[in-house]
């Protein structure tokens, strides 16, 4: 790396701390890893791996095909599948004190889906210096993602994110999120009316 563009990147990371940082061309710098992370729509696909394989695995539980089974201590969202198989994702679930349980169904299904962040969260962040939009469109920008899962008729949502790294971590003000490939994923194998079971 030429040392023009070492200062520069060391002096964004000292204005931004540990946030990551959105470029353009479709890039954040991740500060965990220190690399460049493409997100959104690229070449009609959507791009946003999770650092946490989705894979199938045994199941072997009394939940009936077809539930969302999501366990915040694992960090871990698991989808029934028929014959005793599930598919486990790696999810960023609620920080603390915003954690949560239930059981409720998918009532609503959206494709790059729009933000309305609640008033409490706007207050919450208006108190710590950040202005949230009352409202931002659907797109690769969106902390939704490429796809969202209302839940029942909580403000909860299983979705995207574009910040896939954060994976695997307790961030969020109590919705699921995974990285956009797996959403897009579960999102097709998913269908309102579905039950969805959330674990402490």
């Amino acid at each position: 790396m030429k040392p023009l563009i070492r200062a520069a990147l060391a002096i964004l990371l000292l204005t931004f701390g540990s946030a990551a940082m959105a470029a353009p061309g479709g890039k954040f710098y991740d500060p965990n890893t220190r690399k460049w992370i493409e997100y959104g729509p690229t070449n009609g696909s959507v791009s946003g791996k999770s650092p946490v394989r989705r894979q199938t695995v045994r199941y072997d539980g009394s939940y009936p095909v077809g539930t969302i089974i999501v366990d915040t201590k694992e960090r871990r969202l698991y989808h029934v599948l028929p014959g005793g198989k599930a598919m486990k994702y790696g999810v960023g679930v609620g920080k603390q004190g915003f954690q949560w349980s239930g059981t409720h169904r998918i009532t609503r299904k959206a494709e790059w889906p729009g933000w309305t962040p609640p008033s409490q969260m706007r207050a919450r962040e208006r108190a710590k210096g950040r202005i949230l939009p009352a409202h931002m469109k659907g797109g690769p920008n969106n902390p939704l993602g490429a796809r969202a899962l209302y839940i029942g008729s909580t403000l909860y949502r299983i979705h995207g994110t574009n910040q896939p790294w954060t994976i695997g971590s307790a961030v969020s003000s109590g919705c699921i999120r995974l990285a956009n490939d797996d959403v897009v994923h579960l999102y097709k194998h998913v269908k309102v009316g579905s039950r969805v079971v959330v674990q402490r």
